[in-house]
């Protein structure tokens, strides 16, 4: 018998091979593929008008692997056409290192037992309100929203609801949008279910991932807290889908293959037939559009846990207290800041930037170190002594021969959390300080740093929008956002948004305990009103006016953009392909191509980048006529074409 095996390569279509075994659709197999033997799935469908005669090869064996679900292949097929990647490569998400992991036996899985213990934790009226309407069709697709206040217990709702279908012996997922999240929210969920649940993301090793994939899915792990590729987990019988924070930038994957976690999420949710939870402090832009026109039902918390009132806003006017020279930190801020650590309160100083300073500068020959493989400046890292690329990894030593003489004389420019850090050392001395950044927060040590954070042995935190997700610290009640005027500069469509979610999400990191708390906005900008509408106790109403500029301006959410991204090695002949390009998709594709243009960051990684923006009707016509145009036109040798439908950030 002939069957059509789909291989997790670049192929869009799967391959035949014949077998004696009878096969059906899901099924895992050995093939042979080339010079070597690859696992590939027996596929829904035959591959399309192949008139060559070729050879027919067999397959070597059927896998012990429970088979893949014919919803999940819907779902891969979907996920294939709706992002422009072929079917392959969609299946590639779901295999580890492009293997299936036989079954193992029971024992091995004993470790993620999932016997709940009974807890006694009683829900206050408005989160049994929420829960109930959370519960409601909770045995098919729909998308529920809980929108709450941080701090007001909307992780006990969404435990809640998940509990009764682990009972009747269904699998969760709960999705977080960073690593760093995972230990404590762990704990968290150790105490409530009193079961270790399973963790999946980048940094678990090899042989505990090849554990929980065959026992996702053999359907003996029930529950999975991951980063955004534990989506494509083979699931045997999901029965619930939670996004936490929904609204979180990080749930997009911009490299590989581009797709948005949560989006995908709720595509997945459907062809499961199963409910989706997302939850948000301050929901993302497409999601309060989809709650407003009753597409997604939604669920309120408006107060925090016991009551815990929400922190105070202060503005301090740079333009009327001088900062010391080399300094960031106003005389007004450290007179509060001592006034809240005499308190036993424990003190945040915010800046979303890494490293000591982004500019360093030869105070001799004005030379401004940039990356060699990408158009961006080299970032100073005094822990490390170097100058790092943020965006490719490159690093190099501070000793350079200048050309005027000698060596360089460098001069650094500009605040990261490690310069701020150091000021903070000076200006509070004796304090026990913690860098809380990507940079610090995601290595061994990092488990033993949060416990001292928690526990109030760390006086002063300095940290970046990492620490904005989701964590909490108990004694944290005083915030100082450095400079707000540098997170509100630029051209980003979504910068508006992202402002909103960051300073909301960040406040709420405050006076979670019921003591009183205050975040302080050091400005130079006269103009308070932006201050106020992001930091107001309704975002709604800041997403209502957001709505109304982007239904306007005919912007996402009211049409869907495709981003085309042409890379090389030789920047004259990409501007030339480029053009070429245009050329031969326009008018042959259901929507409005602009461009090409030079990328933000032009450089990346020693490829030269060039952009195309795809606008068009929220409908798949704009992929479909993209996925036929595309393959018929032929790139020169060393041209690359990335695809990223949605785009959330335009480098």
């Amino acid at each position: 018998m002939k069957f059509p095996i789909l291989l997790p390569n670049i192929f869009d279509y799967p391959f035949t091979y014949k077998s004696n075994i009878n096969l059906k659709v899901g099924d895992y197999v050995l093939v042979p593929f080339g010079k070597s033997n690859i696992t590939g799935v027996v596929w829904d469908e035959f591959e399309k008008n192949n008139n060559k005669k070729f050879k027919i090869k067999n397959v070597i064996k059927k896998l012990d692997v429970t088979p893949l679900k014919k919803n999940t292949i819907n779902f891969l097929n979907w996920f294939a056409k709706y992002n422009l990647v072929p079917k392959g490569m969609a299946l590639k998400l779901v295999l580890l290192s492009s293997k299936a992991v036989e079954n193992k036996e029971t024992q091995f899985y004993q470790i993620f037992d999932s016997n709940i213990k009974q807890n006694l934790i009683k829900l206050s009226r408005s989160q049994d309100k929420s829960l109930k309407k959370m519960n409601i069709s909770n045995n098919k697709f729909r998308v529920h929203v809980l929108q709450g206040t941080t701090g007001s217990g909307k992780t006990l709702v969404y435990f809640e609801a998940l509990k009764p279908l682990i009972e009747k012996g269904f699998q969760g997922l709960i999705l977080l949008p960073e690593i760093g999240l995972t230990s404590q929210f762990e704990q968290k969920f150790l105490e409530y279910f009193g079961f270790k649940p399973a963790v999946w993301h980048s940094g678990i090793s090899k042989k505990k991932k090849e554990l929980i994939w065959s026992g996702i899915s053999n359907g003996k792990i029930k529950i999975i807290i991951g980063a955004r590729s534990s989506l494509f987990l083979p699931f045997k019988k999901l029965g619930m889908i939670i996004v936490d924070e929904e609204h979180d930038q990080s749930f997009k994957q911009d490299e590989g293959i581009t797709y948005n976690a949560r989006d995908m999420a709720i595509s997945r949710a459907s062809f499961e037939d199963i409910p989706i939870n997302l939850i948000t402090a301050v929901p993302s832009i497409e999601t309060f559009e989809n709650i407003k026109k009753g597409k997604y039902k939604v669920s309120r918390l408006n107060e925090r846990f016991q009551n815990a009132a929400l922190p105070n806003y202060e503005i301090i006017n740079l333009n009327n207290t001088k900062l010391e020279k080399q300094s960031w930190i106003s005389n007004k801020i450290i007179e509060k800041v001592n006034l809240h650590l005499e308190k036993n309160d424990q003190v945040l100083f915010f800046l979303n930037r890494r490293g000591f300073s982004p500019n360093a500068l030869c105070n001799k020959c004005f030379t401004n170190f940039t990356c060699p493989n990408c158009s961006i400046n080299l970032v100073y890292h005094k822990n490390k002594n170097n100058l790092l690329c943020h965006y490719c990894g490159y690093r190099s030593e501070l000793k350079r021969n200048c050309r005027k003489q000698g060596n360089c004389e460098f001069i650094f420019c500009g605040p990261g959390v490690e310069r701020i850090s150091e000021e903070v050392k000076r200006k509070f001395p004796g304090k026990k300080i913690e860098i809380f950044s990507s940079d610090t927060m995601n290595k061994k040590d990092s488990k033993e740093k949060l416990e001292k954070i928690i526990n109030n042995e760390t006086h002063i935190l300095v940290g970046t929008q990492l620490i904005s997700k989701g964590f909490h610290f108990p004694s944290l009640n005083c915030i100082v956002v450095v400079d707000i005027d540098l997170s509100s500069q630029g051209h980003d469509l979504r910068g508006a948004e992202k402002n909103l979610q960051l300073y909301h999400q960040l406040s709420g990191r405050a006076g979670r305990t019921g003591k009183p708390a205050t975040v302080y906005f050091q400005t130079y900008e006269n103009n308070t009103k932006m201050i106020s509408s992001i930091t107001s106790k309704n975002p709604d109403i800041f997403l209502e006016r957001e709505l109304e500029i982007r239904k306007k301006n005919k912007l996402p959410p009211f049409q869907r953009f495709i981003s085309l991204i042409l890379t090389g090695d030789n920047e004259t002949k990409l501007e030339k392909e480029a053009i070429n390009f245009k050329n031969f998709v326009e008018n042959k594709i259901e929507g409005k191509i602009l461009g090409p243009v030079n990328a933000p960051l032009f450089k990346l990684k020693s490829k030269f980048r060039i952009r195309f923006l795809i606008r068009g009707f929220k409908s798949m016509k704009l992929q479909n006529s993209l996925a036929k145009i595309i393959p018929k036109y032929k790139f020169s040798s060393g041209i690359k074409l990335s695809v990223d439908v949605d785009p959330i950030n335009f480098n």
